[in-house]
């Protein structure tokens, strides 16, 4: 089952969509409403002087912003990557702000996801940020791509937990890809169509494809690859010079009970004039869009943790368990 679009919020309102529901479909609010704060007003959250009564705008002016709760349980587990294809017409808003699982249990840190400069990329930005950067996404005096760039190891904007030694790439080189093709485990995309040589040696270190271009190594494998890895290889020169922040927006949105691809890893000009094939990983779920690199041997590893939501994706940066 699709999942259902998004509704148009009214000038100066920003949608908080929530992700994250209960098993009869009570969406989880509470501990978002204790850390975000403000005043509620129906299904509006509104922050700013005239949440402390102090202004009469209620459209929202230059100190008061207005969140629009939008629950509906179909959206559960719904992930950043997919808002951009559930745009109705008319929805010209930069940017959602979404309650998933993290924010749900306690971060205090909302996921904002762009739908203008990169569609689908997201960030953490700490509650008390939330007015200044969302006015300023909404009059032009931040970008998303200021954001990107404000990011922390962790995905968070003016974070506290270090640069990350990948930052997520801002520059656009493309701007239109077709979407990536549907599947549950990983997607290996080629992006560099230069370096032929060092693209076949990839393949030679996957081991065997079939028909549909997956490889034919289980989990548990130790073979003469050592990697451990499914995935399906995607060869295709129409995903030339994609970029880690377009990644999320382009693997096909799925219903809340079907399976979701787990991985997308992209075979750049860097990772193939690596001995080691170094991938660049990019986040599909706690920050879309940010990327890690990491040696081919390890994608095994990273792949299943992913799929069993065993770490955070920034843990496996300097994750020091990685073969080659």
């Amino acid at each position: 089952m699709p999942f259902p679009m998004l509704p148009l919020p009214a000038p100066g309102e920003v949608l908080l969509v929530n992700t994250c529901y209960e098993d009869d479909g009570t969406p989880l609010w509470d501990a978002i409403l204790q850390t975000v704060g403000g005043r509620r007003d129906g299904d509006l959250l509104v922050l700013g002087d005239d949440a402390e009564g102090k202004g009469d705008d209620k459209r929202g002016g230059d100190d008061n912003l207005r969140l629009r709760l939008t629950a509906n349980p179909d959206w559960d587990y719904l992930h950043g990557g997919d808002f951009p294809a559930l745009l109705p017409p008319g929805f010209d808003a930069p940017v959602i702000a979404q309650a998933d699982i993290s924010a749900v249990y306690g971060n205090d840190n909302l996921m904002l996801i762009d739908l203008r400069e990169v569609p689908g990329r997201g960030v953490r930005v700490p509650t008390a940020e939330l007015v200044r950067v969302l006015t300023g996404l909404h009059d032009g005096t931040i970008s998303f791509d200021e954001l990107i760039r404000g990011m922390d190891l962790c995905g968070t904007y003016l974070g506290d937990a270090g640069e990350p030694t990948n930052p997520t790439p801002t520059g656009v080189v493309r701007t239109s890809f077709p979407p990536l093709p549907g599947y549950p485990l990983t997607l290996l995309v080629r992006t560099d169509f230069e370096n032929h040589e060092g693209w076949n040696s990839l393949l030679s270190a996957l081991g065997d494809l079939d028909e549909d271009n997956d490889t034919q190594v289980d989990f548990g494998d130790t073979g003469s690859a050592g990697l451990g890895l499914s995935a399906r290889v995607v060869d295709d020169p129409a995903f030339e010079s994609l970029q880690p922040g377009q990644v999320p927006a382009l693997v096909p949105t799925v219903g809340r009970n079907d399976q979701h691809t787990t991985m997308v890893a992209l075979a750049d000009a860097r990772t193939l004039a690596d001995p080691v094939h170094r991938l660049l990983v990019v986040d599909l779920y706690d920050t879309p869009g940010q990327s890690i690199r990491i040696p081919l041997a390890g994608a095994g590893s990273l792949a299943a943790n992913l799929e069993i939501a065993n770490m955070d994706f920034y843990e496996f940066e300097n994750y020091e368990g990685w073969n080659g």
